[in-house]
């Protein structure tokens, strides 16, 4: 009883590594915009994520640029194997590795430079950031549908360990349909008509209900600029969080108590999306976040129930071991299985849930509305042409106006 007491201590301890992280990633949601997002300071892609976001939110747009640049340059193909990573992973744990970024999350890199180029009126570095966006999705479409067939074939072979997954479909391959619209209007308001005619189709073609999109299409097709538009992109609520999920099992050795236990992750979705009245949704990344994950989760549920076979058989041979040290060992391998045994939870916290759009006239001071009651203004002074940013989370707001060209 006493071996059994401690034992089950020793797995009480051992099970929080995952647990802190996802404290640190609910204490950056909680204090979104409104403190210094530090917690991740020095953690690699996710601090460099998270950090660009508060620096953008706090105004600092060359400063946000500069870390997603940054990202950039750390991240050249996300889509890509890594044998050390893995091996890594498999000896100390998801939580030993920098974060690797799920394939939306340099898309949204890219639709976060994009509003940073418009608001500094770098428009020749927003045509760049667009051809570049759209060459890594056409990459990152060829790669998915490559994991897609590989998890087929991976869970025909393995039935009894691939858990029955609900499959969401978003949009068509790994695309970010808000990027695409965001681009075709870059084009649009610049004249560039042949150009917002193949954005602003390829919009239309992952988001067919939303009107705004059409008519948009419809004046670029017609070679017509808009006149006095506004556009406001509206961002609310968090993405998807993750939480681990740990399953363990008492195993009776020769000469000791050994433990198998696997460790996935689980994905929760977060309340706390805005309506607002009159706007029509352009991105669900809720469902962009789980289209992904549902593919990458296949690979994870394999490679935990593979790993954690071998450090059972690692501590059943330390606990039957023929030296006079078998308990420590047996005891000592149980801990080192038990430390590194965690699923991977780290996200991009900050990203939103949904983003919609809503296109008005200008006439000066614009209210937005959700069941009728004003949650936000937007106050435009001169006629034009205009994008707004909003970005709109458990009653902070952050509101950027840029005029195009």
């Amino acid at each position: 009883m006493l071996k059994l007491s401690r034992f089950l201590a020793i797995l009480v301890l051992l099970s929080g590594c995952s647990a802190a992280v996802e404290s640190r990633l609910d204490l950056v949601r909680g204090t979104y915009m409104t403190a210094g997002e530090s917690q991740f300071a020095g953690d690699g892609n996710l601090g460099l994520l998270i950090n660009a976001d508060k620096k953008f939110h706090d105004g600092d747009i060359a400063g946000a640029d500069a870390m997603y640049e940054e990202f950039n340059r750390k991240n050249t193909d996300v889509t890509s194997g890594d044998f050390w990573r893995e091996a890594t992973n498999f000896a100390f744990g998801a939580n030993a590795n920098d974060y690797r970024p799920f394939m939306m999350d340099t898309l949204f890199v890219s639709y976060y430079q994009l509003w940073a180029a418009i608001a500094d009126g770098r428009w020749n570095d927003a045509r760049v950031i667009i051809n570049q966006s759209y060459a890594r999705q056409q990459n990152m479409s060829v790669a998915y549908k490559k994991l897609v067939e590989s998890n087929q074939k991976e869970i025909a072979e393995h039935t009894e360990t691939a858990d029955k997954i609900e499959r969401w479909a978003a949009y068509r391959d790994i695309m970010n349909p808000a990027l695409m619209y965001l681009s075709g209007i870059y084009f649009l308001t610049a004249g560039d008509f042949n150009d917002a005619v193949t954005y602003l189709g390829r919009a239309h073609g992952m988001v067919p209900e939303n009107g705004f999109v059409v008519d948009d299409l419809n004046l670029a097709q017609s070679k017509k600029k808009p006149k006095n538009t506004i556009w406001i992109f509206i961002e609310d609520g968090f993405a998807p969080k993750l939480t681990e999920r740990r399953t363990s099992l008492p195993l009776v050795v020769d000469k000791g108590l050994s433990l198998v236990t696997v460790a996935v992750s689980q994905p929760i979705l977060l309340n706390g999306n805005v309506t607002i009245d009159g706007a029509e949704q352009i991105a669900n990344v809720d469902a962009m976040f789980m289209t992904e994950y549902n593919e990458y989760h296949t690979n994870e549920v394999l490679r935990a129930v593979a790993a954690a076979a071998g450090r059972a058989a690692l501590q059943a041979t330390m606990f039957n071991s023929d030296s006079d040290a078998a308990q420590i060992l047996g005891l000592l391998s149980l801990i080192y299985s038990e430390s590194t045994t965690n699923a991977e939870v780290r996200t991009w916290a900050t990203l939103p849930k949904t983003i919609s759009v809503l296109r008005v006239k200008n006439n000066g001071l614009i209210d937005l509305k959700s069941h009728g009651n004003v949650i936000a203004k937007v106050n435009i002074e001169t006629p034009g042409n205009y994008l707004v940013y909003v970005r709109l989370a458990d009653g902070r707001q952050d509101i950027k106006i840029m005029k195009t060209k």
